[in-house]
C-alpha cells in the first residue's frame, strides 16, 4: 500500500510578499513621472531657444568708422544682458552691402537703379539673454542703447514678448498642476500598492510583535526589501526611458537639440531616489499599520 503523499508548506518569511508586483507598480509609476518630466525639460529648453532668439536691432550712423564701431561692439559685448555662448557675445554686424542684399533677396526690388543714395544704414544684430525676456527690460536696455555713440536707433519686436511670456506663463502653471496631481495620485497608487502586499503578512508581524520582537526587528525586513525595490523600478524606469529617449532622437533628430544630458542624468537619478523614498515611507506607514490594529482588527 502506498503511503501517502505529504505535502510540505512553506513558511512565511517576515518581508516576504509578492515582489514582482510591487516593483512593476512602481516602475510603471516612475516611469510616468519620468516621462512627463522629459516632456517638462525639453519644452524648458525650448522655450530658453525662443527667447534667446529675440534680437535687438541696432542701427548705426551712417560712415561710422572701423574705430568707433569696434567701440561700441566691445561696448556692448560688456553687458550682461548681451547672450554670450562659450566666452562670446552672440553680436552680428550687418554692413549697408549685406543689407541691400537681403532686401533685394526678400522685397524682389532693387532700389539702386532708382535712389542715387543706399537708404538702408548698417546694423548690429544682438541677441539677447532669455532672462532678459520681459517688456520693461527690453525698454530699458533699447532705451541704454539708443544712448550710446553711433547709434542711430533701436528696434525689437515689442509684441512678439508679450505674446510669448503669455503662453509660457499659461503652458507652465498647466503643467505644474497637471504635474502635482500626477505625483499625488502616484503616491497613493504604490502606498495601496504595498498595503496589499504587505496584507498577507499582517498576521506574522502580529505573531513577532506577540513573542516580544522589537518594532525595529519587524520592520528592518520590510524596510530592506523596500528599498531594493525602489531601487531596482527606478532603474527598470529610467532605462525603459532612455531608449524611448534615443528613439525619439533618431525618429526626430530635431529633439536632440533640446536635451540637456545633465538635467536628464539628474532625473534619472531622482526617479531612482524616489523609488527608495516612497516604497520606505509606504512600507513603513504600512507595517505601523498593523503593529497598532488589534487582534480582531486584523480579520
Amino acid at each position: 500500500m502506498n503511503k501517502p503523499v505529504k505535502i510540505k508548506k512553506r513558511k512565511k518569511k517576515l518581508g516576504s510578499y509578492p515582489y514582482l508586483t510591487v516593483v512593476f507598480s512602481i516602475t510603471l509609476s516612475l516611469f510616468v513621472i519620468g516621462l512627463f518630466a522629459l516632456v517638462f525639460l525639453h519644452g524648458k529648453k525650448l522655450s530658453t531657444l525662443i527667447r534667446e532668439n529675440l534680437e535687438l536691432h541696432v542701427y548705426l550712423d551712417k560712415n561710422l568708422s572701423e574705430e568707433k564701431m569696434d567701440v561700441l561692439k566691445k561696448e556692448l559685448s560688456l553687458r550682461p544682458y548681451v547672450l554670450k555662448k562659450k566666452g562670446k557675445a552672440q553680436i552680428q554686424y550687418i554692413s549697408q552691402k549685406e543689407a541691400t542684399e537681403k532686401f533685394i533677396k526678400e522685397t524682389g526690388e532693387d532700389f539702386s537703379s532708382v535712389l542715387t543714395e543706399n537708404p538702408l544704414r548698417p546694423s548690429l544684430v544682438v541677441k539677447i539673454s532669455s532672462s532678459y525676456f520681459e517688456e520693461n527690460k527690453m525698454k530699458t536696455i533699447a532705451e541704454e542703447v539708443k544712448d550710446m555713440t553711433g547709434v542711430f536707433e533701436v528696434d525689437y519686436p515689442t509684441n512678439l514678448i508679450d505674446t510669448i511670456n503669455r503662453n509660457i506663463k499659461i503652458i507652465a502653471v498647466i503643467m505644474l498642476s497637471f504635474s502635482l496631481i500626477l505625483l499625488f495620485a502616484t503616491y497613493l497608487l504604490i502606498n495601496n500598492t504595498i498595503k496589499l502586499a504587505l496584507y498577507s503578512q499582517r498576521f506574522l508581524i502580529r505573531s513577532m510583535q506577540l513573542v516580544g520582537a522589537k518594532r525595529s526587528f519587524i520592520q528592518g525586513p520590510f524596510l530592506l526589501h523596500a528599498t531594493f525595490q525602489g531601487f531596482f523600478s527606478g532603474i527598470i524606469a529610467a532605462g525603459l526611458l532612455f531608449l524611448l529617449l534615443q528613439y525619439a532622437y533618431r525618429e526626430i533628430p530635431e529633439l536632440f537639440l533640446l536635451g540637456e544630458t545633465k538635467s536628464i542624468a539628474i532625473l534619472f537619478g531622482a526617479l531612482i531616489a524616489a523609488g527608495i523614498l516612497i516604497g520606505l515611507i509606504s512600507s513603513f506607514r504600512a507595517v505601523n499599520k498593523y503593529l497598532k490594529m488589534s487582534l480582531d482588527e486584523l480579520y
